[in-house]
């Protein structure tokens, strides 16, 4: 045996991932239950591929081998299921731990942090459950920035941000929501520095512009302001981050309420953990069961003097980086691999059998295995999940169908997104519409730009164009 060759078990690992997985209710209708069936943001597919496999591929590229996976307690079953199964391609160690929320009540990041700072005794990568980024941003490259940058320059955070979405063109803004603003912000580029970011705060107190400090400028006369970037809420942290946030128990988003705090005053930081560094100093000088042994060295634990935040920004013609927490961002970072995407008949017989020859599928399109396309159907730009049923003359259009829909002869899609099981009768026309998993559109239904959720279905909410008609029609009669 190459003694060279052997690794210490014992090895103290560099980073631990700390992965967020919340209820996704920006999602809404997508992430809704499916009857007793839980719809996990993180098991969204995207391009017929979980969410989550992709944020756990750029971690493992990295070089990261374990990940705390903290989820809602009645998501722990199925993403359980998922780590566990064929499905999943990761080597990562993966401790799926739990929290008691619901989608009304959700904790914040902070409260999380704080709750599971035992099981994190190295520095961290904070990540969401919903960042996909192209091949142009290595996650080992913000890793190299942070080791940089906290060896030289006492910082403790390196924070990554992206250029806006803006949807295209025609976009149902009123009925699909509107598409979340991102805050304003200021950073020096010479030294990668965060200086300032708008907090929910500012902007009520001054939603027409920015204070900004005199002497911010003065320190940094070139620094940038931008409110056109979005965080990733992807964030490499120091170990001593979980005991500035012990400090703000009051704290409960972590880009909202912590992240501002060192960025926008630093000084404040670093008199906080003076102030507790003086308390611990003088409680051990005063302790009587104090015999000198246990004095604080001044110069090994005094505080660092920086409390620097790092940034780094992803230029647009690098590649679409993405977090997926609208509609319109699943939709695009979904059309994004069709982009890249060129369809081909299956060369297995079973999946062959199942699509009819006078068929026509685009070549950007996604059809998952075991999927039935009848005759006379076409499809195009489309990502069409697995075990789903296409009934004969068919037309669908810029759509997302996840696993087991099924779309009955005649009907026509365009630009909807559908969850899992949902069913479309024959000869319906939707347009714009998300569906939840399971819902089922009536025959003959002409809908547009509608959130179809199984309440409104149930209750009989659901606005259709031939309802209307009929019901002119009747009113007409008498």
């Amino acid at each position: 045996m190459d003694i060279d060759d052997v690794q210490p078990a014992f090895a103290k690992r560099e980073f631990l991932a700390v992965l967020i997985a919340g209820f996704g209710n920006e999602l809404l209708p997508l992430t809704s239950d499916n009857g007793d069936e839980p719809s996990p943001k993180p098991l969204l597919p995207v391009a017929n591929k979980p969410l989550l496999e992709y944020v756990l591929s750029w971690l493992e590229q990295a070089g990261i081998k374990d990940v705390l996976l903290i989820c809602p307690a009645i998501h722990q079953p199925a993403l359980y299921h998922h780590i566990n199964s064929d499905i999943s391609s990761s080597s990562l160690r993966i401790d799926l731990q739990t929290y008691d929320e619901t989608q009304e009540d959700t904790a914040g990041t902070c409260a999380l942090l704080r709750h599971f700072a035992s099981r994190i005794t190295e520095d961290f990568v904070l990540v969401p459950c919903d960042f996909i980024t192209p091949s142009s941003l290595p996650l080992s490259t913000l890793l190299n920035q942070f080791r940089t940058e906290t060896t030289s320059n006492g910082a403790i955070i390196s924070t990554c941000w992206y250029p806006a979405y803006t949807p295209e063109k025609g976009a149902l803004l009123d009925e699909w929501g509107p598409v979340p603003s991102p805050p304003a912000i200021i950073w020096d580029a010479s030294t990668e520095s965060l200086l300032h970011i708008d907090t929910p705060d500012d902007h009520d107190k001054n939603a027409e512009g920015m204070e900004i400090k005199m002497d911010l400028l003065a320190q940094h006369p070139r620094a940038k302001l931008s409110a056109s970037l979005h965080d990733s809420h992807v964030y490499i942290c120091q170990r001593r981050v979980l005991t500035l946030l012990e400090q703000k128990p009051h704290f409960e988003s972590f880009r909202e309420d912590f992240i501002p705090w060192p960025a926008n005053n630093p000084g404040q930081v670093l008199s906080s953990t003076q102030s507790n560094h003086i308390s611990q100093n003088l409680a051990l000088k005063h302790s009587t069961l104090n015999n000198g042994s246990d004095k604080l060295d001044e110069d090994d634990e005094a505080p660092k003097s920086s409390f620097k935040v790092t940034i780094t920004i992803h230029q647009p013609n690098n590649g679409l980086a993405l977090r997926i927490n609208n509609v319109y961002s699943f939709l695009e970072i979904n059309r994004s691999f069709l982009s890249t995407t060129v369809y081909s008949l299956p060369t297995d017989p079973k999946n062959r059998s199942l699509i009819d020859q006078r068929a026509q599928i685009s070549t950007d399109t996604i059809v998952g295995d075991s999927t039935q396309i009848s005759e006379r159907t076409i499809i195009k730009r489309s990502v069409i999940g697995r075990h789903c049923v296409i009934g004969k003359n068919v037309k669908i259009s810029g759509c997302i169908l996840f696993d087991h829909c099924v779309v009955e002869d005649g009907a026509k899609l365009d630009g909807c997104i559908l969850g899992k099981n949902t069913k479309v009768g024959s000869k319906s026309e939707l347009t714009r519409c998300i569906s939840c998993g399971g819902f089922e559109v009536n025959a003959g239904d002409t809908l547009k730009g509608e959130k179809l959720d199984i309440s409104d279905w149930a209750a009989g909410t659901i606005h259709s164009a031939s309802n209307d008609e009929d019901q002119s029609s009747d009113d007409f009669s008498d």
